[in-house]
């Protein structure tokens, strides 16, 4: 299948871990929350959409700046083998712009199994875990590294790349998975859409290296969401101006 709906691993400067990319070639929305009972955002709006249709392969055939908000507010499925379904809507992203991106993998125009193609893509950064929070919770115990034996709250299950792939069961069996066709792992329409005003614009995570790659805004969240990894109070700043 074409790269342009792959999931493929994350570049390993990002994280020690795998996490979840969506390639791209050249909307969004939040439903009721299971936990820590926070409410919704004023920024928020209704959208007419179904929510529950599955994404397909239109969705992924534009710019990743462009899909990178785009995924703000659609939800990520993963169903696991005995059935059960885990959900969580995409709060926050990092785009990767390809070989001219001293961030990318693709960087140079490197190539690696994981970046076949224009190496382009969309890092999913954080969830708003919706569905199938127990589960997540023994998977995040399972496999988080380290010794920490504290009870993990909610709002840390998908966090971070590493954290979201460790509650989902996310592994490397996931590269190059189509996610317009896979039975495993898909994307739903939201319920809500963020309005472009929710949307914060910043500099991305851990790429301290990449010169002024490092400051480029390409890193996307929602403002207000307690389920963002990093929240940036210049760029929010920036956007109240």
């Amino acid at each position: 299948m074409g790269q342009k709906k792959k999931l493929a691993e994350a570049d390993q400067q990002q994280s020690p871990t795998d996490t979840a990319w969506m390639p791209s070639s050249k909307k969004s929305c939040l439903r009721p929350s299971l936990a820590l009972g926070s409410q919704r955002s004023i920024y928020f709006s209704q959208s007419p959409k179904d929510h529950s249709a599955r994404l397909g392969s239109e969705f992924f055939g534009q710019p990743a700046v462009s899909l990178a908000r785009a995924l703000l507010g659609q939800v990520l499925v993963r169903r696991l083998g005995d059935g059960t379904e885990l959900r969580g809507c995409i709060v926050e992203t990092e785009a990767y712009l390809g070989p001219e991106d001293e961030a990318a993998h693709s960087r140079g125009g490197r190539q690696t199994p994981r970046n076949r193609r224009d190496g382009a893509c969309v890092l999913l950064r954080a969830l708003e875990p919706l569905g199938g929070l127990e589960t997540m919770r023994q998977l995040r115990r399972t496999l988080r590294k380290g010794t920490i034996s504290r009870a993990l709250k909610d709002r840390e299950l998908c966090s971070g790349p590493s954290k979201l792939c460790q509650a989902l069961a996310i592994d490397k069996s996931f590269d190059q998975r189509d996610l317009a066709q896979d039975e495993a792992v898909w994307l739903e329409h939201g319920s809500l859409e963020p309005s472009a005003s929710a949307v914060v614009a910043a500099a991305r995570i851990g790429i301290g290296r990449a010169g002024e790659w490092a400051q480029k805004p390409l890193r996307f969240y929602i403002r207000g969401s307690p389920w963002v990894s990093v929240v940036d109070k210049v760029a929010e700043q920036d956007i109240q101006a």
